[in-house]
């Protein structure tokens, strides 16, 4: 480098001015050592030379005559060098720009040489299957693209197309890739056309799986195993081909055996394929899967992909790990809806077996950490298992309140009768923790007071504080034997679930107080028994409340000051005197109806006035009475038109007969009557149509609704029929 410089220095006439100036400058040096001689010879010598003055005046002015043509060509030099020095400059960058030009091109030049060499590298190891060699060789020939679109000409037709050939030889290598994942791992999946509902739908369901050959030591996975895994990596591949892999897996292999309880997975070994996974079914009754069935069916999927697939490290991480972190999530949820939940425990005696299952799952989430599946101390599954307690107070009490609506949903009409001594049938209760001391305790102030003398000698009845003989419905019973058996499972829980399971039992009868009157509105109106029944039902409760709180308040962790159920008896009893009271107003306004027409019971000695009020306090037909009317307006019906005989041929006469209703205008009122009288309730409703029927031309409603109530009994049919006699 050096002497190349020197040559283009020299080549510019740079050293030879440099030369030049050094010799100015020692002449200027002389020039001035030359002048301060002359000097100090004229003082020296000035008197000497005051004779020949003029010559001294000469010899100096031509002194300072060299002198200035001294300085004269000293400056006519500088600025000749000056000007060589620019051009030498001009010429410096002019060279640098060119040696820039070069340099750059050189490495161009160098980066399409290294592209060239990381392609052909590629394409070999691609051939031998070398895919990890490949990945990284077409990972060169990128970095060399990028660095080539880093120069400023970087839109050069060849930059273009050699970034086109890099992506086109990525997609290759992904495909190479994706061949070889498939041979490692083949699925075959049911038709997309076949609907996923059913356990035969994921018969179809099959996992090949090949570790990369056969190997004599199967604990070491397969040199193309490792490869193909690690060539995705370096891809960026490998987290998107596990989660498709996860998906597949978990939609027909995973969740299949986790829902049905019929479906089982086989494992078998052939020499050509490795392990292959297929799913069979078995019969089975049980309607939701056993826990222990499940951990072991996903267990034996997870632990034949883990042997064979999934026990390699890329990057210092398994790759099974990778495959939990994508589907542990969506499987853990699927277990607890699908598993879990059906097996908590429904009665409070088996929650102590409950903590096999709970042992299960343990040993379930520590085989997966052995296998580099799950991550973690604790996770949902398993915190769910442990909550037992919480998760069993939650379904009894859905279930609690799920049965009482349906209790208070049923009918009413089904009774059973209830006695002064009717008592609730509670089971025996645990004796309360530190009972023992107050016990003696009482038992000392009972015999204090039975050796003192009453003042007075009365006893009770033994009917005091007893419910009057009465029936009440059927449902009413079943509903305070449910809060009973409720609250005999407090009694036996855990706190938290006591105290939940005693507030479900305080809803049952909220919701009584709610539901019953509203759902059974309109039947309470229209039928007098049931509103009796209804006014039965809530004095009945109101009585068993009184008393409930006191019987279970020893064995339930609740705080002083809850009140337990008496606060909900007044409650109780104005409902049931309400619905009371209601009826009476409908029956009051009835016999109003009735009675309207019984002349205000006026001159009764008069024979009209005595009939009308004879037949609005009656208003009874019974059964005879009604077959008997009939039969009479049956027989006017068919005898009466053979009145009309003008002519003596029996034949002609029937268009006389026919025409009875033109001439008598009560005669089809007699045919509706007597269908009526023949009738049932839903004959009469159909005949008369809304208000549109052959029955509405003939009658009113309030004559219809007469009608009905004076030829049947007071039912919820009944009811229902007047209900429709509108128009």
């Amino acid at each position: 480098m050096s002497s190349f410089v020197t040559e283009v220095l020299a080549s510019s006439g740079k050293l030879e001015k440099d030369d030049l100036a050094c010799k100015i400058s020692k002449l200027s040096r002389k020039v001035e050592e030359t002048k301060e001689e002359v000097t100090d010879m004229i003082n020296k010598k000035y008197i000497e030379f005051i004779p020949s003055m003029e010559g001294a005046e000469e010899l100096l002015a031509q002194v300072l005559s060299v002198s200035k043509d001294i300085d004269l060509l000293k400056s006519c030099i500088e600025n000749e060098v000056q000007q060589n020095l620019h051009d030498a400059v001009t010429e410096y960058a002019k060279l640098k720009q060119q040696l820039e030009k070069n340099t750059a091109v050189i490495n161009l030049l160098k980066h399409l040489q290294e592209f060239d060499t990381a392609v052909e590298e590629y394409h070999r190891a691609l051939q031998e299957k070398n895919y990890v060699i490949a990945a990284k060789q077409h990972g060169n020939a990128r970095a060399s693209v990028d660095a080539l679109k880093a120069w400023k000409d970087n839109e050069l037709p060849l930059v273009r197309a050699l970034s086109s050939e890099v992506t086109i030889q990525r997609e290759n290598l992904i495909h190479h890739l994706g061949v070889e994942w498939q041979k490692l791992a083949d699925w075959k999946l049911p038709s997309p056309k076949t609907e996923l509902t059913s356990v035969k739908s994921f018969l179809e369901t099959v996992l090949h799986l090949n570790r990369g050959g056969s190997k004599a030591d199967e604990s070491v996975p397969h040199a193309l195993l490792l490869s193909v895994l690690q060539a995705l990596s370096i891809q960026g591949e490998l987290h998107k081909k596990i989660k498709l892999f996860g998906q597949v897996l978990f939609k027909f292999m995973l969740k299949p055996l986790i829902v049905y309880p019929s479906l089982m997975v086989e494992v078998s070994s052939q020499p050509e394929h490795g392990a292959v996974l297929t799913l069979q079914c078995k019969e089975t009754k049980a309607e939701h899967p056993d826990p222990s069935q499940v951990y072991n069916k996903v267990l034996t999927v997870l632990k034949t992909l883990h042997g064979n697939l999934f026990n390699v490290s890329i990057d210092e991480k398994k790759v099974s790990e990778i495959l939990g972190d994508l589907i542990w999530e969506e499987m853990s949820e699927c277990i607890i809806r699908e598993c879990l939940v059906h097996s908590i425990p429904t009665n409070s005696n088996q929650l102590a077996e409950y903590s096999e299952v709970i042992k299960q799952t343990e040993d379930f989430e520590s085989s997966l950490k052995e296998m580099g599946y799950l991550a973690g101390d604790s996770t949902d599954l398993l915190k769910y298992a442990r909550n037992v307690n919480c998760h069993f107070a939650s379904k009894k009490c859905q279930d609690v309140i799920v049965a009482a609506r349906k209790l208070m949903t049923s009918e009413m009409h089904n009774t059973v009768k209830i006695t002064p001594e009717y008592k609730l049938s509670i089971p025996k209760l645990p004796s309360p923790s530190g009972g023992e001391k107050e016990r003696k305790e009482s038992g000392k102030k009972s015999a204090h007071y039975d050796q003192q003398s009453l003042e007075n000698e009365k006893q009770l009845s033994p009917s005091t504080l007893c419910l009057p003989v009465c029936r009440i419905s059927e449902s009413v019973q079943q509903l305070m034997d449910l809060a009973i058996h409720t609250l005999s499972e407090a009694v036996g829980s855990s706190p938290q679930c006591a105290v939940q399971l005693f507030y479900t039992v305080r809803n049952i009868f909220h919701l009584f107080y709610d539901v019953v009157p509203t759902y059974h509105k309109d039947n309470l109106l229209k039928l007098p028994h049931l509103a009796a029944i209804q006014h039965n039902n809530c004095m009945f409760i109101a009585h068993q409340l009184l008393t409930l709180g006191f019987q279970f308040k020893p064995h339930l962790p609740l705080k002083d000051g809850v009140s337990y159920f008496v606060d909900l008896v007044p409650g109780f009893r104005r409902l049931g005197a309400r619905c009371f009271v209601a009826q009476m107003n409908v029956q009051k306004a009835e016999m109003l109806e009735r009675l309207s027409t019984a002349r205000n019971f006026s001159n009764l000695d008069d024979e009209d006035n005595y009939s009308a009020a004879s037949k609005a306090i009656r208003q009874d037909i019974s059964n005879v009475d009604g077959e008997r009317l009939r039969t009479l307006c049956q027989t006017i019906i068919e005898e009466g038109p053979l009145v009309f005989n003008p002519l003596p041929d029996e034949n002609k006469n029937k268009k006389y007969q026919e025409e009875v209703p033109v001439y008598v205008k009560k005669w089809m009122t007699l045919k509706e009557v007597s269908m009526v009288l023949n009738a049932n309730l839903q004959e009469i409703v159909d005949r008369w149509a809304e208000g549109k029927g052959p029955l509405a031309v003939e009658f009113s409603c309030n004559e219809m609704k007469s009608l009905i109530r004076a030829l049947f009994k007071n039912t919820e049919r009944r009811a229902a029929a007047l209900a429709k006699i509108v128009k």
